[in-house]
Formats: C-alpha cells, sequence, structure tokens
C-alpha cells in the first residue's frame, strides 16, 4: 500500500516567481516539507529583486528569464523543462504564499486515483472559502459555470492556478498557443474536449502575502473581454501547423 511519500516520486513543483524574494524562501521550504522527494523549479520572470538568489538558497533550480515574460510564460518554462528533464507528474504553486503546499499530497493523491488534471479549489470547503470581493465572487461564479458546462465536469474553481498534472497534460500545455496571461478558464475548456479527465480537490488559500495580483484594478475588465473573446472562438479554432511544442514532447519521450 502506497503512502504520501510514495506519492511524490518522479514530481516536479514548479513556482512561477517575480520580485517574490521576502516570501519565496517560506513558501519552498514548506513545499519540501509537504514533498521531501520532489524536485523544485522557481522560474525567475525577469525579478529585480533577489528572488532566484533566495530560490537557490532554498535549494530550488532557478530557471531565469532575461526579462519579464508574464505568467504563463513562465509556466511555459518550467513545462518545458519539466518535460526535457523527464518528469512524469507536476505541481504548480505560486510563490507568493496563497497556497498552502501542505496540500500538495491530496492533488498528488487525485492524480494517482486516475485523473489528469487536478484543480486545487478554495471553493468546495465552505470552513476554508476566502472572503472576497462581490464582483470577484460573480466572476468566478460565472466562469466556473462556463467551464462546468463546457467540460461535462463540475468545475468551482477555474481560476486556480494550484494545480497537479501528468505528463500527457504537460506535453498539451507546451505547445504554442498557451497563453502568456491568463491561462485557465479557456485552457480547460481545450483540454476537455481533447479527453483530459479532471478532477478538484479543497485547499486552503492563504491571504496574499505580498506582491500584486493578476486580477486587479483594470485587468479585471481586460480578463473579462479576453475570456469573453477565447471562449467564443474555441468551437471554430484550428490548430497551428507549427507545433515546435510537439517536437519537445516527442524529444523528451525518446
Amino acid at each position: 500500500m502506497s503512502g504520501p511519500r510514495d506519492l511524490i516520486q518522479s514530481v516536479v513543483v514548479i513556482v512561477p516567481a517575480r520580485n517574490e524574494a521576502d516570501r519565496i524562501g517560506a513558501v519552498l521550504d514548506a513545499v519540501r516539507r509537504a514533498a521531501p522527494a520532489a524536485r523544485i523549479a522557481v522560474i525567475d520572470d525577469g525579478s529585480e529583486d533577489d528572488t532566484g538568489a533566495v530560490a537557490r538558497a532554498h535549494g530550488a533550480q532557478v530557471l531565469r528569464h532575461p526579462f519579464t515574460l508574464g505568467y504563463g510564460a513562465a509556466l511555459q518554462t518550467g513545462y518545458h523543462w519539466a518535460l526535457r528533464q523527464r518528469f512524469t507528474r507536476l505541481v504548480q504553486l505560486d510563490a507568493d504564499g496563497q497556497h498552502d503546499p501542505a496540500s500538495i499530497p491530496s492533488l498528488l493523491a487525485a492524480l494517482d486515483a486516475g485523473a489528469q488534471l487536478v484543480l486545487g479549489s478554495r471553493y468546495l470547503d465552505p470552513a476554508t472559502t476566502p472572503r472576497t470581493s462581490f464582483a470577484r465572487r460573480m466572476g468566478s461564479r460565472f466562469f466556473a459555470f462556463v467551464v462546468s458546462r463546457w467540460t461535462g465536469t463540475r468545475i468551482t474553481d477555474p481560476t486556480s492556478g494550484y494545480q497537479a498534472m501528468d505528463r500527457r497534460v504537460v506535453e498539451r500545455l507546451a505547445l504554442d498557443d498557451f497563453p502568456e496571461d491568463f491561462p485557465d478558464s479557456d485552457v480547460l475548456i481545450a483540454l476537455a474536449r481533447e479527453g483530459v479527465r479532471f478532477a478538484e480537490v479543497p485547499v486552503q488559500m492563504r491571504e496574499r502575502l505580498g506582491g500584486v495580483s493578476m486580477h486587479r484594478g483594470g485587468r479585471i475588465a481586460y480578463y473579462a473581454y479576453k475570456m469573453a473573446l477565447t471562449l467564443s472562438l474555441l468551437p471554430v479554432r484550428r490548430s497551428s501547423p507549427f507545433r515546435a511544442g510537439r517536437e519537445l514532447a516527442r524529444a523528451g519521450a525518446d
């Protein structure tokens, strides 16, 4: 019978980060406690502080962008690196301290039970649901409804960046159509259309310890516009013939 330690073999934890020097050390220490056998890679997205140096001091592999490319691009750097390193399972979480690394074994257990992509949901357990603004709650519920209808699976937290996935999903996300800014609802729907099996597990998301949210100010309106446009185009969207990611995925499998 396998235990939590068995579930974290061949696992990489990727942590996109920008200007998180004051917070990332504690995050990485918590990841190490939750997943002692996992390898940790921090994608330093053009930080102007000592994020990379702090991450190295806490035992992480650091993949640095020379300038800021965006959250989605940072994730893709982690996906490509994980494929080259031949990891079979990947966990992603944020560097700002919101995602509690203690939930990593639960996400991996859901993969072990047959899911291919596991979302950490802050809304499954009412006792740990964080307080947010009315506008944000309504927006989250709307996109949860849309994604649930499109995927045929009840999804309560489609914007959660706390996820675990198997190698097939990583290969798909390494392709060149992955969003550079807000990779969430549209990505989930595209994966569901390709037959990916989803699961959600309850996780606790803490108050932001610092940094700046992607979903803030005028970016909320941009997010709504971008998601509405992307989702409306999904039924007619065609695959690009230029897929560098497929070659990379095949190379990693050889």
